[in-house]
């Protein structure tokens, strides 16, 4: 399928790019207006974009059917100032509920049930429910067109945050498990991260690893490692060593003698996925080819 914008309607897009750009964080905005009058309401085009600064954005676009705009964007032009709480799993359908067009008079925080904290250093109120809440001033709000779908990128400056200690590990640092997110796919489709859906991805970034450019064709073509195989071996930051080489032939002779690369194979992936890189590598380096 090819998508050119100029030739798919708006709504179409609209989903063919929020399948596509997922998941997405989701920032639930708390905003007052000039009468007082407390909202709440979720964004999934958000994100953090600086730490010193330390910036969070998030766009409020103008609807697609109508054109017109949202509570949050006229309260925020009124007074620069905004809430931003994280979404967690426990309060997922209380978001939801939030997500509906209430009149301009009605509370999402009495529609959708959440608490009302005072804030430290800004009006609007936070979220007693949210695990962390961003208290922000807003620095700058571009419109990024005039017709429905255009967003307004809400440039937010975070001024203080509020952090749930139980969400916090021994070591004070936020703990994914715990803090429990919710992502936003495309559609009415979200992804929980937490579980087996959290994984460590370590790199080091530091020092020069290989690259793939540096390892032998066998293991690149290789038929029975994935790509997430090959690119564990590229990113180490040496070639086994003589001693590992030599101890890994005397561990594996049999196989490596077989003449069945898929059997060298086959072992240097379980290796892999037991975290014994360095010698899956020897391993795959002693294969006659």
């Amino acid at each position: 399928m090819i998508i050119d914008p100029k030739d798919t309607p708006t709504a179409d897009l609209h989903q063919y790019m929020l399948g596509s750009v997922a998941p997405r964080p989701i920032a639930l905005a708390s905003t007052i207006d000039e009468n007082g009058v407390a909202n709440v309401a979720p964004y999934s085009f958000f994100n953090a974009f600086s730490s010193n600064p330390p910036i969070v954005v998030f766009s409020s676009n103008r609807k697609v059917k109508d054109n017109t705009t949202k509570d949050t964007l006229h309260n925020i032009q009124s007074n620069k100032e905004v809430v931003i709480n994280v979404v967690s799993h426990d309060i997922l359908r209380q978001m939801a509920i939030s997500s509906v067009a209430f009149g301009p008079k009605d509370s999402e925080f009495d529609k959708a049930g959440f608490t009302p904290l005072a804030s430290d250093l800004v009006k609007p109120f936070r979220v007693k429910e949210s695990p962390v809440q961003m208290e922000c001033k807003v620095s700058d709000i571009i419109p990024l067109g005039e017709h429905g779908g255009a967003g307004h990128l809400i440039i937010c400056h975070i001024v203080r945050m509020h952090i749930d200690d139980r969400i916090l590990d021994a070591e004070q640092k936020i703990d994914p498990q715990k803090i429990d997110l919710m992502g936003r796919m495309g559609r009415a489709f979200y992804t929980r991260a937490s579980g087996d859906s959290i994984m460590k991805v370590y790199q080091n970034v530091g020092k020069i690893c290989l690259g793939y450019d540096q390892i032998p064709e066998h293991i690149k073509t290789s038929s029975i490692l994935s790509g997430n195989d090959v690119a564990r071996i590229a990113g180490q930051l040496a070639f086994p060593t003589e001693e590992l080489l030599s101890s890994t032939v005397n561990e594996y002779e049999g196989v490596l003698q077989s003449g069945e690369p898929e059997k060298v194979h086959a072992i240097a992936k379980d290796l892999i996925a037991s975290e014994e890189v360095e010698k899956a590598f020897a391993l795959l380096m002693n294969q006659k080819v």
